[in-house]
């Protein structure tokens, strides 16, 4: 019996001889297409018929191509905006200290002595995170000794003053915001130099300044930091006159006023490396308690002298005021002495011998006159 395979397993001709006969076919067309040029239409047809499939085969590849490109367009965006950002912030004292400058260009012009604007190194930081501190207005900046910042220090934006440093450690630096209570900056107006203090007022984010009633402060004034205290540089901005609050029944006006710098906006700033040697540094707390310790004992010392001074002035009236009252009755003795001495040496008025060219009169009335005196 002989067996055949069934129809799904049937080969057909071979495998060798499908190759020899597509190659043969394969090289005919090559050549009738290179010399006749007869294949041209048959070409197009197909390209045509395949377009569709060639464009969705490409859709994954231009995907992949568009997605790289766009991150690779926003990092280097983000690479120029962050380089732009670090030059302007940069240039933010030289920029801000421009306005001052103008206001007191006429001044300048007539001083002899005037001195030039210094300019200040600085260096660049970046914020860290804000300080634990809920009651407090202070963040963390990525600069520190190492980097050459110092205790007191002014940190500015590219609008305005932004804080001070009040901690320094090896590699970060605490920054405490204008708007902190605990903080305080000496400014002037630059459309007239008048100078005050403005202070922070904690979680509010406007500054307070008091001043006299008289004194020449209106809305939209800006004021700049006058440089007297040392630590901040003369010329930078600091804030905006919003509102001032007269009130007659006090001699000064509470002045509210807008940080012009964005405190709570920026994530780089620009601290400035002054020298803060010569400033003197605050107390410790040990040095503070001796010199509450100090002060009370002098307190308490003074107390008792100004009671002891008090009981001796008391003690003195009251020996005078005795002394008065005892002296009548002496007066009255010496006056008794007096008149009735005076009538023992008076000589009746038959026996007195009247002195050459002396009136008559006379010696009655000296004779008299002690009588009368001692009974009064």
């Amino acid at each position: 019996m002989q067996y055949s395979p069934p129809p799904l397993f049937k080969q057909g001709a071979s495998a060798r001889a499908k190759v020899v006969f597509f190659s043969v076919l394969a090289i005919f067309l090559l050549v009738v297409d290179a010399r006749m040029k007869s294949l041209v239409l048959v070409r197009q047809a197909l390209g045509t018929v395949l377009y569709p499939v060639q464009m969705l085969a490409v859709v994954p590849r231009d995907a992949a191509l568009s997605v790289s490109n766009y991150f690779a367009s926003t990092v280097k965006l983000e690479k120029e905006n962050a380089a732009l950002k670090r030059q302007q912030i940069q240039s933010a004292d030289v920029l801000q200290q421009a306005t001052q400058i103008t206001a007191e260009n006429a001044h300048l012009r007539k001083l002899l002595d005037a001195r030039e604007h210094v300019a200040t190194k600085s260096v660049l930081s970046e914020i860290i995170y804000d300080a634990r501190d809920p009651f407090t207005r202070k963040v963390i900046v990525d600069k520190g000794l190492k980097h050459g910042v110092a205790l007191s220090q002014p940190v500015i934006d590219d609008q305005g003053v932004v804080g001070q440093v009040t901690r320094v450690f090896p590699l970060t630096a605490e920054v405490t915001l204008l708007t902190d209570k605990n903080q305080a900056i000496p400014v002037q107006v630059v459309r007239n130099g008048l100078r005050s203090v403005v202070y922070g007022r904690g979680q509010s984010s406007f500054l307070d300044m008091r001043i006299t009633t008289n004194a020449d402060v209106k809305a939209g004034d800006v004021l700049v930091t006058s440089g007297i205290d040392g630590v901040y540089p003369a010329g930078l901005q600091v804030a905006k006159v919003t509102q001032v609050e007269n009130k007659a029944s006090t001699t000064f006006e509470n002045v509210l006023c807008t940080p012009l710098a964005g405190i709570d906006h920026n994530k780089q700033l620009l601290i400035l490396l002054v020298e803060t040697n010569q400033l003197a540094r605050p107390d410790t707390e040990e040095v503070k308690a001796k010199k509450e310790k100090l002060n009370r004992k002098v307190t308490r010392d003074t107390g008792r002298d100004s009671a002891k001074e008090g009981a001796s002035l008391i003690d003195q009236k009251a020996v005078e005021g005795a002394g008065q009252a005892v002296a009548p009755p002496s007066e009255a003795a010496a006056s008794v002495s007096t008149s009735s001495a005076a009538t023992k040496d008076v000589a009746p008025p038959a026996r007195a011998v009247p002195p050459p060219g002396a009136n008559k009169s006379v010696p009655q009335g000296s004779a008299s006159q002690p009588n009368v005196s001692g009974h009064r």
